[in-house]
């Protein structure tokens, strides 16, 4: 017999408390969770795929081949990603705070305080953990001769995703079970990774290779925080209409899924660029003027059948990922053809869309003397978040409308 579950309101065959059970309660009490979902997975494009490119090209172009250039490379970089992460995750919850409140035009310091340590703890841990996979993966894959940017950057963008969301919900939801009896938690956890901050920044500063990232490196960093926060707010919009909460599930699949391959062809032309000499010096391999769609795509050159290889990974990749969705029971939305159909669609115009700012963006910073490895990959995830999670929610509206109403469409 087919009861109503009180956390989501739909008809189950399983009793309620069971379907109550599988749902984070800090997703349900406090919905401003869901708006640094984009920009926390962002953090992979914002620093840890950007380190991966930038010791990629570090590899390539041999600064990494004694004990003491890897080490010093090594102790830079680390310090510098634990900086912009626990500063970037300390916007973001900020973003989070202002985004949630102004709509609502509701405010809870508790929340305030619960956001900004879930978001500070996620970013530092994750990018602690991420960094050192990536070091050991760029390493290895230089002792096994093979190109570390076809290796290091969708690494870092496929389990930037999976830990970054992890310990996001692990850690949101137990301090807000601490909200209750032990309310000092919260601002304990912000004050322990604000108060390293000094370490981090002393250490990067002295690596010449990282400080003037460290001074230099913020914009992109910031701004790519605040355009996947509004990915994020968009989310939450989104997903707090009943209507329409399974797209919470394919949000982090799209974006992640657009991001990965994005950030390998930033990775793979700013190599290519460096190659031919440094930021700024003119080059036959650095167009200044806007390339065109036939040229980004269609062209005999090493960039354009990268683009085209990585552009035709999109649908079997997707497939594989609504496949083990299915087949896991994540979500509420039934995958029936016309869903497949349009989510497809906004998959395969995402990735189009971002491979030609991609193909723009770099060769246009690296005529303007910015090295691409540093400023490219931030933006162009950041938007990749921004326009999958867009055109997915157009997606999820535009099946409301056409009446594709099954009983779990829309849950």
């Amino acid at each position: 017999m087919s009861v109503t579950c009180l956390c989501c309101q739909q008809l189950r065959s399983s009793p309620p408390e069971l379907c109550a059970s599988r749902h984070w309660d800090v997703f349900k009490y406090v919905t401003e969770v869901f708006i640094l979902v984009p920009a926390l997975l962002g953090l992979k494009g914002n620093l840890e795929m950007t380190l991966a490119s930038r010791l990629s090209t570090a590899a390539n172009i041999g600064q990494m081949d004694t004990p003491k250039e890897l080490w010093r490379m090594i102790t830079g970089n680390m310090a510098l990603i634990q900086v912009q992460a626990t500063v970037v995750g300390f916007l973001a919850s900020i973003a989070a705070v202002v985004f949630g409140w102004i709509p609502d035009g509701h405010f809870s310091i508790d929340h305030a305080v619960l956001l900004c340590a879930s978001s500070v703890a996620t970013a530092f841990i994750a990018s602690l953990v991420l960094g050192m996979i990536m070091i050991g993966v760029i390493i290895g894959s230089r002792k096994m001769g093979i190109n570390p940017d076809n290796v290091a950057t969708p690494i870092a963008a496929s389990l930037g995703d999976l830990i970054t969301l992890a310990l996001l919900s692990g850690i949101s939801w137990g301090l807000y079970k601490e909200l209750e009896s032990k309310a000092y938690v919260n601002p304990l956890v912000c004050a322990f990774f604000i108060a390293l901050l000094p370490i981090w920044i002393i250490i990067a500063k002295k690596n010449a290779a990282t400080r003037e990232v460290l001074y230099s490196g913020w914009e992109p960093v910031i701004i790519a925080m605040a355009i996947s926060s509004v990915g994020g707010l968009i989310l939450d919009r989104t997903v707090s209409d009943p209507n329409f909460a399974g797209m919470a599930v394919f949000t982090p699949v799209i974006n992640g899924v657009g991001g990965n391959l994005v950030a390998v062809q930033a990775s793979r032309i700013s190599t290519y660029l460096h190659m031919s000499g440094m930021p700024g010096e003119s080059s036959d391999t650095a167009p200044r003027k806007c390339p065109s769609p036939c040229s980004t795509f269609f062209s005999s050159d090493v960039n354009s059948r990268s683009a085209r290889v990585l552009f035709l990974l999109v649908v079997p990749g997707h497939l594989v990922f609504l496949y083990t969705i299915s087949s896991m029971q994540g979500g509420h939305t039934t995958l029936t053809l016309i869903f497949i159909v349009f989510y497809m669609t906004a998959a395969l115009l995402q990735v189009l869309i971002l491979l030609y700012i991609a193909d723009w963006m770099v060769h246009w910073m690296w005529g303007r003397d910015l090295d691409p490895d540093n400023f490219s990959i931030p933006y162009l995830t950041a938007l990749g978040d921004l326009i999958g999670t867009g055109l997915l929610a157009l997606s999820f509206h535009v099946l409301w409308l056409i009446g594709d109403r099954d009983s779990d469409v829309g849950d």
